[in-house]
């Protein structure tokens, strides 16, 4: 059974593509949050924001994705919650996207 992940895709204030996710991202759902991050960035090699504000688990499957995502825009901006700020500094996703502490949802 899969962990609940919502995912929902728009465009930003700043225009840019943005996908917001909230729940938890881990093996089991791995497939529909890689599908939504390719399917927010379609048709462009620009920049989208991810915002994981409401994400409070992520683990490794979801960091790799991140990391592959990076690799395929020239901008990836993530809004994470501020637990997650310390497991994307030592995987060294901070090195290679604009990584900012959302505001701590409960």
């Amino acid at each position: 059974m899969a962990t609940p992940l919502n995912l929902t895709a728009d465009l930003g204030a700043d225009g840019r593509p943005r996908l917001t996710a909230s729940g938890e991202i881990d093996l089991s759902n791995i497939d529909a949050f890689t599908d939504a991050l390719e399917t927010a960035s379609a048709g462009t090699r620009g920049s989208i924001t991810v915002d994981l504000s409401a994400v409070k688990y992520l683990d490794s499957a979801g960091i790799n994705a991140l990391f592959e995502h990076a690799d395929q825009v020239d901008d990836l901006h993530l809004i994470v919650h501020p637990l997650l700020i310390r497991v994307l500094r030592i995987s060294g996703l901070t090195k290679i996207a604009n990584v900012e502490a959302g505001p701590p949802n409960t």
